[in-house]
Formats: structure tokens, C-alpha cells, sequence
């Protein structure tokens, strides 16, 4: 018999992944961009000018700035994060990530210990939730309404853990076009959020990922621009990306921080630096091309989003209860309890339709199984009207649902 190295594998691992055999035709899972919206052209130019002016200093790790990230880039990070959310850090207060999830692991290496308390939306990013669960910490799942966190919730669970000697490590939100609901916190709601954690001695990790693609109203402030509170220090920890507004396989983003936790999180950054050639071609590419083409995106991922609920219309009915997001790239839906959104989506890949089931995106699985989270970014508008068709054929042949296949008058009850 041949070496069988699985003899040798560690316990507790995960299930192994298997070859990647394409996408489905009809992909509504992840977070994928929309592929015409990459901006190809001055990208390429960006490259070349980047590495026509600096390509030699990739002789070295970390360009010529060090591991914390291309220096022209978080200079670029600082002042648009400035202008658009309201933040006052520089450059040294920002380390370039390989992707937000690197700073999600950071930040959890840098505060998190088992058995500590984290408190989240009761809806949330599921890539945040598994994390946590792999760090051997405990959720509170705080509600969401249209308007964000539910404050007067978190003041109690944030109390209960007081006096259970377990007080929070930290809050983890979503605050602008939440991920899955698309809400957006309130400022009000922002500021109260800021006094609790001040009251209860807690640090706030506010994930920004989707903000620059807010089509409904006005982007609010960043929690950590208003929290002024403690002597031109921060307990908020912001989080930030470029795979959603430029492209995911760049795997760039970002965290802005107070210095001692920026210090102390490049210590923990055990990669060598993040990749230095998309720094590079970010830093060139961003001054002059980043806002127009953010707005010409944001429209196309507007137009997506009403025909992904126009579908929903059509083909489920009432029995899909959503609200339409103020943004992104997601829409959080809503079927009635009989339906298990992972047995749907065992059934929908097999016709080439992949969704999200709820029970990954939020911290009460066993209750949420009835929801299920549909993506839009990348799929065409033809796409996405024949997918939800299918998807809707597929859950009426397992569960009934919605009835004749969809087809039923929605009420004003969403």
C-alpha cells in the first residue's frame, strides 16, 4: 500500500476542500463583484507607471516602507476615509491587510482569549462568526432593526455580562449597509453605541467593508469619527477593504487604530507584508479614478438590486419577506418556517443555483434556517431573473412554497 499521509493529520480539522470545478451558472453566494465594472484599462496603466517608477524596490519586503503597508496608499487610505466617514488618523494609525478577514484575525488575535464574550448582530458576516467560534469565544447576538444595533438590547446584554464576571471584549457591527440586512446604524444610534461601550469598558470593531456602495441617503459618519471621548484616544478599531468596491481577488484592505494597537497588530502580521504589486497599482490608480468610479458602481449594483427584488416579486410572492437594501450587495430573505434554507440549497446546487442559507449568518443557526442570503454583485440581470425563477421552482418542489411557484401578490407587510 501507498503513504496515506491523512494517518498524520492533526485532529479537529475542517472538511477537506475538493477541486475546484468552476462556479455555478446562477452564483449567488459570496461576495463577487460585477466583472464589466473592473476597471481593466487604468488598471493596466496603473501597473505600468507603478513599476515603471518603483518596480525595483520589490526587491525588498515591504516596498520601501516596511511591513505596515505602501506608504503612498495609506496616505491615500487617511485622507479619503477623511473625507467620506470623517476620520482624523494619518498614515500611521492605518496597516494594509491582505483582505478585511486578516484584519478580522488580527484584531481577534489582539484582544480575544477562549472563553471571553464577543457581542454581534444577531445577523451577521458569517466569515466573522465562524472565527469566533474557531477562537473558543462566546456570542451574544444582539437584535437589528432598520436603523442598526438595538441599543437599548445591547445596554442590558452588556450589563448581563458584567455581572456575570465575563464583561465584553468587544462589539463587533456592521454599522453602514450591514452584512446580510443592508441597514444602516443611525448617527444617534452610533453616539449611544459609543457611550455604552465607554460605560462598560468594551472596545467597538466596526467593519466598513460595504459603506462606499450606499445608494439610499447619505453615508453616516464612521463610529470611530465620533467617538471623542477619551482624551484623543480610540476604543474603536475600523476595519476597510478594496474587494468590494475595486476587486475581491486584490485581497486588500485595512485597519485604522490607535498606534499601540496598529503596533501591536503588525508584531502579530506573520506574512512577510501583503502583496506589494496590487499596493502598488492601488496607490497609483485610486487619487485619480477611485470616486468616479465608486459612483458609477454603486448605480450598477443599484439597478442589479431591483431586479433581483423584482424577481423575488414575481416568483416568490409573499412568501419572501425582505426589506430592500440601502446598498451593497446582498439581500436578507425571509420564508416561511417550513422552509430549511440548507436543505434548498442542497437541492438548488444540483440545477446550478448556489445561495447562502441563514443559519451561517447569524449566531442562532437553529432558528434562522428559514432565511437565506442572495448576492447580486455578480450576476447579469438576465442571470438573476432566471436564477430566482429556478430557485423559486426548486423550493416549491421541496416544501410547497411559495405556492403555483410563485406568482403571489406581495402585501405591504415587508
Amino acid at each position: 500500500m501507498g503513504f496515506d499521509i491523512k494517518q498524520h493529520f492533526r485532529r479537529g480539522l475542517p472538511a477537506p476542500a475538493v477541486p475546484f470545478q468552476g462556479y455555478p451558472e446562477y452564483n449567488f453566494v459570496g461576495g463577487h463583484n460585477d466583472n464589466d465594472s473592473i476597471p481593466v484599462d487604468e488598471l493596466i496603466a496603473a501597473a505600468t507607471r507603478s513599476l515603471e517608477a518603483e518596480g525595483r524596490s520589490l526587491a525588498t519586503y515591504g516596498l520601501t516602507s516596511g511591513l505596515q503597508g505602501h506608504r503612498p496608499l495609506r496616505d491615500y487610505i487617511a485622507k479619503r476615509l477623511k473625507d467620506s466617514a470623517g476620520l482624523r488618523d494619518g498614515a500611521r494609525e492605518v496597516l494594509v491587510t491582505s483582505g478585511s478577514m486578516q484584519g478580522l484575525e488580527l484584531v481577534n488575535a489582539l484582544l480575544l482569549e477562549p472563553d471571553d464574550c464577543v457581542i454581534v448582530e444577531e445577523a451577521s458576516y458569517g466569515g466573522a462568526l465562524a472565527r469566533l467560534k474557531g477562537a473558543g469565544v462566546s456570542c451574544r447576538a444582539v437584535r437589528l432593526d432598520d436603523d442598526g444595533i438595538d441599543t437599548e438590547q445591547l445596554a442590558r446584554l452588556l450589563a448581563e455580562q458584567k455581572s456575570a464576571g465575563q464583561p465584553a471584549k468587544y462589539i463587533y457591527t456592521i454599522p453602514t449597509v450591514q452584512n446580510p440586512t443592508g441597514c444602516v446604524m443611525t448617527v444617534e444610534r452610533r453616539r449611544r453605541l459609543i457611550e455604552l461601550a465607554e460605560e462598560f469598558d468594551c472596545v467597538i470593531f466596526e467593519d466598513d467593508c460595504y459603506a462606499d456602495l450606499l445608494w439610499q441617503g447619505q453615508r453616516p459618519p464612521a463610529i470611530r469619527a465620533l467617538d471623542t471621548s477619551s482624551g484623543g484616544s480610540s476604543r474603536v478599531i475600523y476595519c476597510g477593504s478594496f474587494s468590494k468596491t475595486i476587486a475581491p481577488a486584490l485581497r486588500v484592505g485595512y485597519v485604522v487604530a490607535d498606534w499601540p494597537a496598529i503596533a501591536q497588530m503588525l508584531a502579530l502580521k506573520s506574512d512577510a507584508g501583503t502583496g506589494a504589486l496590487e499596493q502598488l497599482v492601488l496607490a497609483d490608480y485610486c487619487p485619480a479614478h477611485f470616486d468616479d468610479h465608486v459612483e458609477q458602481l454603486t448605480q450598477i449594483m443599484r439597478r442589479k438590486c431591483e431586479t433581483m427584488v423584482s424577481a423575488l416579486e414575481e416568483h416568490f410572492g409573499a412568501t419572501a419577506e425582505f426589506t430592500a437594501p440601502k446598498g451593497g450587495i446582498f439581500i436578507w430573505i425571509t420564508l416561511p418556517e417550513a422552509v430549511d434554507a440548507g436543505v434548498l440549497a442542497l437541492a438548488a446546487i444540483q440545477q446550478g443555483v448556489a445561495i447562502n442559507p441563514g443559519a451561517d449568518w447569524t449566531v442562532d443557526g437553529q432558528n434562522n434556517r428559514h432565511r437565506m442570503r442572495l448576492c447580486f454583485g455578480h450576476p447579469s440581470h438576465e442571470i438573476i431573473r432566471d436564477g430566482v425563477a429556478i430557485l423559486a421552482q426548486i423550493c416549491h418542489r421541496e416544501f410547497g412554497v411559495p405556492q403555483r411557484g410563485g406568482n403571489v401578490a406581495r402585501g405591504d407587510s415587508r
